[in-house]
């Protein structure tokens, strides 16, 4: 907990950890000729919408100034970095 507060990482990259683990177990194990694409964190994720069948890739957002598209970035990939 104390660590979630310093970092602000949460159950979700729980789960990626918990897919990772069972993603490796399932492409040892996995049949080549019935399968030939290795299996990858996000399918052991039923709340992710990447393994879900048939869910469409997402629309990139893009800004037309480039500075607020800079800033939109840095707040996503670090939101309690950016002020």
């Amino acid at each position: 907990m104390a660590l979630y507060e310093i970092d602000g990482r949460g159950p979700h990259y729980d789960d990626l950890r918990a897919g990772a683990i069972a993603s490796v177990i399932a492409n040892v194990h996995r049949n080549t000729k019935v399968r030939d694409k290795p299996f990858s964190p996000l399918d052991f994720m039923s709340w992710n919408e990447h393994s879900q069948a048939g869910a469409a890739a997402p629309a990139p957002v893009l800004l037309d100034d480039p500075e607020a598209q800079s800033k939109l970035m840095l707040t996503m990939l670090f939101p309690n970095k950016v002020a």
